[in-house]
C-alpha cells in the first residue's frame, strides 16, 4: 500500500489563514509516503509543513506562488501509475475536460491531476483518470464562490488506484471512495 496525498490551492494567509482543524489532524507525519501539489502554497511555512508530513513532496507552481524554483508541469511515477501535475491557470478555459485531456495526452500518463478551479473533481475518461483535489483550505475562487474545503488521498496497489476523496461541508467531514483500474495491454502468446 503506497498512500498518496493530492492537495492543493491553500492560498494561506491571502485567502484562508490555514488549514481546518479537522484536516490536520488526519494530515500527520508517518502516515503518507508521496504528496502532490497542485501549487498556490504562497508562503515558505506552507511548504515546510508539507514536507513535515512526507518527505517526497512534488509541487508545481501556481499563478500565485512567489518560488519560481517550482516547475509549471512535473511528471512523477509511483507503483506502476505514470501522474502528471499542473496548477492549472495554464488551462483554457479553466478547468475544461478536454484542454486538460490534450494535455494529459501531451504528458502521456495513467493520470492527471489539475487545480486551480477550487473545484473537487475526480472522474474517468477515456480509459485515464483525472484529479482536481480543489482547496484543501476552502478559499476564495473567482469560479468557485463558495469552495468546499477538499482533499484526496489515493492509496496505489499494482494497477489498482483507490481514491479517498476527502471533504467539509459545515464542518462535518465527508469521506467518497473511488476506485480506478488500469487497464493492462493483453500478451501475447
Amino acid at each position: 500500500m503506497v498512500l498518496v496525498l493530492v492537495i492543493g490551492d491553500m492560498h494561506i494567509p491571502y485567502r484562508k489563514a490555514a488549514l481546518p482543524q479537522k484536516f490536520k489532524k488526519l494530515l500527520v507525519p508517518g502516515k503518507i509516503q508521496h504528496i502532490l501539489c497542485t501549487g498556490n502554497l504562497c508562503l515558505r511555512e506552507t511548504h515546510d509543513y508539507l514536507k513535515n508530513i512526507a518527505s517526497d513532496v512534488h509541487i508545481v507552481r501556481g499563478d500565485f506562488d512567489s518560488n519560481t524554483s517550482y516547475p509549471e508541469q512535473k511528471v512523477v511515477t509511483v507503483g506502476q501509475f505514470k501522474i502528471g501535475i499542473i496548477h492549472g491557470h495554464q488551462v483554457v478555459p479553466w478547468g475544461d475536460h478536454d484542454a486538460i485531456a490534450t494535455i494529459r495526452r501531451q504528458l502521456d500518463v495513467d493520470v492527471m491531476i489539475s487545480g486551480h478551479t477550487h473545484k473537487l473533481e475526480a472522474y474517468e475518461k477515456e480509459g485515464k483518470f483525472y484529479i482536481n483535489p480543489g482547496s484543501v483550505t476552502g478559499a476564495y475562487s473567482p469560479l468557485e464562490r463558495d469552495p468546499v474545503p477538499a482533499f484526496i488521498l489515493m492509496d496505489i496497489q499494482a494497477n489498482s488506484l483507490v481514491t479517498y476523496v476527502y471533504s467539509l461541508t459545515n464542518e462535518e467531514m465527508e469521506v467518497k471512495k473511488i476506485e480506478f483500474k488500469k487497464s493492462v495491454p493483453d500478451r501475447e502468446e
